[in-house]
């Protein structure tokens, strides 16, 4: 094992800080990974819980899919605060996303709305399986596709605002996680599993279209907020723990139209302004 010497420790900083001061450095570099294990430790529990099939194990799915929401953010958030931003962290961050919000939400999906066909031995059921195999692969893909992009490209900035390009993946996985946790027992009728199915195949489209999505990342979360915003906040978080089903997917739906709405006003907008007098 080689050992680096005094002058290649002077260069990198090392030798000036006392033993306690790298293991604090260290422990910072850590915290991020630990969120991210959260992050992925709760997409490997949606996946197992939804592999049991029952109406409560698809709950329970589909809030490890929330909370795995909820680590990626802090993961993130962490990084960006301490400045521990590294290349690793960004790719395991983004191996993480893929079984929490591309494989999780598609097996959850296919479960959900196809299941109980088969169970019953609906007629239709073959047919909307295969229908179901092929959406919940187009999501996978599209999910791996969204990362993918996500990690050459970045976010995008117009008029000092930054924002996504495309759906972001833990929307797209929160609006599947929210309609199960909002309705929770299976679908029993093909013809509410079609449509459930062209749900999931738009959410999928829309992680690799070019629709802008708003990023609250420019917010400066780590700095001093207005009273208001504590206030909001707590409404908010009780709101979530007493009325989570239809809270939850009013906060889904809000976001995935937000990238409809905007799209629509700029189209709007451009037409006006290209429009001859």
């Amino acid at each position: 094992m080689a050992v680096m010497s005094e002058t290649d420790q002077h260069e990198f900083g090392f030798a000036a800080e006392a033993p306690n001061q790298r293991m604090r450095r260290r422990g910072v570099y850590i915290l991020p990974g630990l969120f991210t294990v959260g992050n992925l430790l709760c997409g490997f529990y949606a996946i197992l819980a939804t592999l049991k099939g029952g109406a409560s194990d698809l709950d329970y799915a589909s809030r490890a899919i929330g909370f795995a929401i909820v680590f990626d953010a802090f993961d993130g958030f962490i990084a960006r605060a301490t400045g521990t931003n590294t290349e690793f962290g960004k790719q395991f961050d983004s191996l993480a996303d893929m079984v929490s919000f591309g494989i999780a939400p598609a097996i959850l999906a296919f479960a959900w709305g196809v299941q109980a066909l088969l169970q019953a031995d609906v007629p239709e059921a073959r047919h909307v399986s295969q229908l179901a195999w092929l959406v919940s692969l187009a999501f996978v893909i599209c999910c791996a596709w969204r990362l993918a992009r996500f990690n050459v490209q970045g976010m995008a900035s117009a008029g000092g605002l930054k924002y996504f390009v495309g759906m972001p993946t833990p929307a797209a996985a929160g609006m599947i996680a929210a309609v199960v946790h909002a309705f929770k027992f299976p679908l029993e009728d093909w013809r509410w599993s079609v449509p459930w199915l062209a749900l999931v195949l738009a959410l999928a489209f829309l992680m690799v279209s070019s629709v802008r999505y708003p990023s609250f990342k420019q917010i400066p979360w780590g700095k001093r907020q207005h009273s208001l915003m504590i206030v909001v906040g707590a409404i908010l978080i009780w709101s979530i723990v007493v009325y989570s089903e239809i809270v939850l997917m009013l906060i889904a739906s809000a976001y995935v139209a937000a990238g409809f709405t905007l799209y629509l006003v700029r189209l709007v907008r451009h037409r006006l302004v290209s429009r001859p007098a």
